[in-house]
């Protein structure tokens, strides 16, 4: 989905307090470029806006708080959904909930940051998802880390996962590991073995730099300025 229009990309935030959602949508105005055109409490209002918001107005990218109080968490599956009809989504989370944290990015949310992260980083985050980056924090990495679900891989298999989703080919992750192809190529084909048991899909380079992201395999520096897609 091309993200960049010539009067910025639309934006829906979907925060229950009411100060959080007031300043985040102070940000996105001094920063320029966006077009606020939802602002509410819950996934249910914003699906009920979608369905009365002609298409050309739907957002380029929401902004999402997971945990709503007095109603509902966020639904997995409404994520998904959002996610299959090419929404971008950046979730701004306290991290209540850290099992419903690690669902959504196994949903394939790519940019997740937290309430006490500094507001340069909420940019950030949202600058390198419209890229179609990806952005998590140390304490994001952290959380996911712990994850009792996590399939456990062998030294070896993270080296190659690690190695080949860094963006190495499959040869010279042999010669890293002083290994053989066919060797490099059997422990790629354990970790696609082991998440695919666990539920998670791996077919491409790209679903295992996924889930080398998301598995707190691989540290994502972003850079700190946002680039402009036509620079």
């Amino acid at each position: 989905m091309n993200t960049e229009q010539a009067g910025g990309w639309r934006v829906a935030v979907v925060e229950d307090h009411f100060l959080q959602r007031t300043r985040t949508e102070e940000l996105l105005t001094q920063a320029g470029r966006f077009d606020i055109i939802f602002s509410g409490t819950s996934a249910p209002d914003f699906v009920a806006w979608l369905r009365s918001a002609p298409k050309e107005r739907w957002p380029h990218l929401l902004l999402l708080d997971l945990m709503v109080e007095r109603a509902p968490s966020v639904d997995v599956e409404l994520v998904k959904a959002f996610l299959k009809g090419g929404l971008l989504i950046v979730v701004i989370s306290a991290f209540a909930s850290p099992p419903l944290t690690r669902s959504i990015i196994r949903a394939g949310v790519t940019g997740v940051v937290g309430k006490r992260d500094a507001e340069e980083d909420i940019l950030a985050a949202i600058y390198t998802v419209l890229r179609g980056e990806e952005w998590m924090t140390a304490e994001v990495a952290s959380l996911i880390a712990g994850d009792p679900d996590r399939p456990a891989l062998s030294i070896q298999e993270e080296r190659a996962l690690v190695l080949y989703a860094s963006g190495l080919t499959l040869e010279e992750v042999a010669t890293a590991m002083n290994i053989g192809r066919e060797t490099a190529k059997q422990y790629l084909d354990r970790v696609k073995k082991k998440y695919g048991a666990a539920g998670i899909t791996v077919r491409s380079k790209l679903d295992f730099g996924r889930i080398a992201w998301s598995g707190g395999y691989v540290d994502l520096h972003p850079p700190q300025k946002f680039v402009s897609p036509d620079a």
